[in-house]
């Protein structure tokens, strides 16, 4: 099983380059960042985990810049974002980051994609909540049509591009009706996300990674029906907190790879989280 890592990185944290270097010399898969542009101050919309949102969340880096320094570092470490909160983003900009960044990094990005929880936040990117998840998918749809092979328009209820030449181009070849880089999407399990993976993406990205055993046969199941190659389905369990009897559960499952958490904190606490998950490794 690879063991890849998540962190919310920020201004006083460990450095992006510092935290690459140990992850790749010390044999972890990936590093994958999260994503806020911003916190509104005045904010109704509670944390979902339950009490204060935490500091980090309204000092993140910028997720592409931040992995970019780490692919420069790096020849092997996989490089992800979980997640790109992807209807807060012109689509046809960042279908170039996304290109560009794996085309630099040799193929080794993945895009994790969600749809968020800050009402706020999104507001201030002109988003509709009600019509986010809508948006989002449009905006895949847009940013696959820029990552295709041959010049291809796109005609959306949310956006459009003409055919277009738009290099460089993502390092995968398409998988069935997937363009582009590695593409995972979040979100809680139900029949709407199961049916936008099977759409446009190569799997899931559960975060915690609970529940797994009742709802992993029935992603399975509308994976199969929409005509996807069932050995192709990549469940990635996200912001884990790893115990031995956690991980061997997920490995029973078929789960191949697993995200764990680190702190937000400086180098001397991440290199010891570091050292006490050398064991999974």
């Amino acid at each position: 099983m690879r063991i890849a890592v998540t962190i919310f990185l920020t201004d006083e944290t460990i450095t992006p380059t510092r935290l690459a270097r140990e992850l790749e010399g010390r044999g972890f898969a990936g590093l994958y960042l999260p994503e806020h542009t911003h916190i509104p101050v005045e904010r109704t919309t509670p944390y979902p985990a339950g009490g204060e949102l935490p500091r980090e969340y309204g000092r993140t880096l910028d997720p592409f810049v931040a992995l970019a320094q780490a692919a420069a570092v790096t020849e092997r470490l996989g490089l992800g974002t979980g997640i790109t909160l992807v209807a807060q983003h012109d689509p046809i900009d960042l279908a170039k980051q996304v290109a560009t960044l794996d085309h630099l990094s040799g193929g080794r990005f993945t895009l994790g994609v969600g749809f968020g929880w800050n009402v706020e936040e999104a507001a201030d990117h002109g988003v509709r909540w009600r019509t986010r998840r809508e948006l989002g998918r449009d905006r895949m749809a847009l940013m696959r049509a820029l990552w295709s092979q041959e010049p291809v328009a796109h005609e959306g209820e949310f956006g459009s591009v003409r055919a277009s030449h738009a290099h460089p181009k993502p390092v995968r070849k398409p998988r069935g009706p997937v363009v582009g880089p590695r593409t995972l999407l979040g979100g809680a399990a139900g029949p709407k996300l199961f049916s936008h993976i099977c759409e446009y993406a190569d799997g899931w990205l559960p975060i915690g990674g609970r529940g797994l055993s009742e709802s992993l046969p029935r992603l399975r199941t509308a994976w199969t029906e929409a005509g996807r190659d069932p050995e192709a389905l990549q469940v990635v369990p996200y912001a884990v907190h790893p115990t031995p009897g956690k991980l061997a559960h997920y490995a029973g499952l078929g789960i191949e790879e697993v995200v764990v958490q680190l702190p937000p904190e400086g180098e001397g606490e991440v290199l010891k989280a570091l050292d006490a998950y050398q064991e999974y490794l």
